[in-house]
């Protein structure tokens, strides 16, 4: 916005001193020229290109001592504005601008995607994991180097900026968002911002970060749909590691594993699937896809692990499965 503003003074200044130019020419002669004429003899007196008068200048006192002071403050003028323009398009400031702009009007048609508020090592990680399973990302961050470090992971937009200021959160689209995730240093603006997105947008998923587990409830009652503590989890982990370490050891290397794409997703039958009403070894998910199924959820019951292959699939049933994500992709179109 600084750099915006600054373009507009450097353009309002120049004008300003080329009215002001004409306008004293147009005084002087008492209006005898046309006020064209009165502006391209600014112009050509500013910029010395030496076309000669168009107005008769020489032998008029008041004009030539007008024309003097013009040139010797006004070329000042131009020459800063002229010299300022130049560094903005050197410095690619210019460009950057024309570039977010691009990205606004690319941000604005996006439907079902995913904010992440916060670039920090927990956002960041984050936006790892949403770009490997190919889904759309808009960041919202401050800082231009974690801005940088996100857009090395994958190509993804970003709005430099505050998550807390409303604007920016329409701005990334919240109102036409799938799901956002906040993770912000502190808790009280991730409180705020899950109240505000919530406010935004009721069928949003939130997910929040908290590092003081007391905040939960509040953070329930703001609308998140889930809260993460980094601390808890890690606790968990250091359990999990001393206890099974084999397992933890296979869930970490199909998440971090360069060589594949291995992932455990879920599948939502939507009323008008092909897969509605019919029984789970007849969606063909490990012959066709790959899928393995791990469990099933009905909206009336919990989930059922390890579910019978007879088992009717209805209409907003979600299946727990894992496969290759390009696998799991197709059969998500289909159901």
């Amino acid at each position: 916005m600084a750099i915006r503003k600054r373009l507009y003074f450097l353009l309002v200044l120049i004008f300003m001193v080329i009215m002001a130019g004409s306008t004293g020419y147009y005084i002087i002669f008492d209006g005898e020229p046309k006020f064209l004429d009165c502006i391209y003899m600014t112009v050509v007196s500013l910029t010395t290109v030496g076309y000669g008068e168009v107005i008769q200048v020489t032998g008029n006192e008041t004009a030539q001592i007008f024309t003097m002071v013009l040139i010797t403050f006004g070329m000042g003028v131009i020459l800063y504005g002229i010299s300022s323009l130049t560094a903005l398009l050197l410095e690619g400031e210019l460009s950057g601008i024309f570039r977010k702009k691009k990205m606004a009007k690319q941000i604005d048609k996006l439907t079902d995607h995913y904010i992440i508020c916060g670039g920090g090592e927990t956002g960041g990680s984050v936006i790892v994991e949403l770009c490997k399973n190919k889904e759309t990302v808009v960041l919202i961050e401050e800082d231009e180097e974690r801005i940088e470090r996100c857009k090395a992971v994958c190509d993804l937009f970003y709005i430099k900026g505050d998550a807390t200021d409303d604007e920016n959160l329409i701005a990334a689209g919240i109102d036409r968002a799938a799901g956002i995730v906040i993770s912000l240093p502190s808790d009280k603006d991730t409180l705020y911002v899950t109240m505000t997105a919530r406010m935004l947008n009721q069928k949003v998923r939130i997910i929040s970060r908290m590092t003081n587990q007391h905040l939960e409830p509040k953070l329930f009652k703001a609308g998140a749909n889930a809260v993460v503590c980094p601390n808890a989890i890690g606790a968990l982990r250091m359990a999990s590691e001393m206890i099974r370490p084999t397992a933890v050891d296979f869930l970490d290397r199909m998440l971090r594993s360069t060589r594949g794409d291995l992932r455990i997703h879920e599948l939502t039958v939507s009323e008008n699937s092909t897969f509605s009403e019919k029984e789970i070894r007849q969606c063909g998910l490990r012959e066709r896809y790959g899928l393995l199924v791990l469990g099933a959820k009905t909206k009336a019951k919990d989930i059922e692990f390890n579910p019978a292959p007879t088992q009717k699939l209805t209409a907003g049933t979600t299946l727990i499965v894992m496969g290759a994500v390009g696998q799991i992709a197709k059969a998500k179109d289909a159901f």
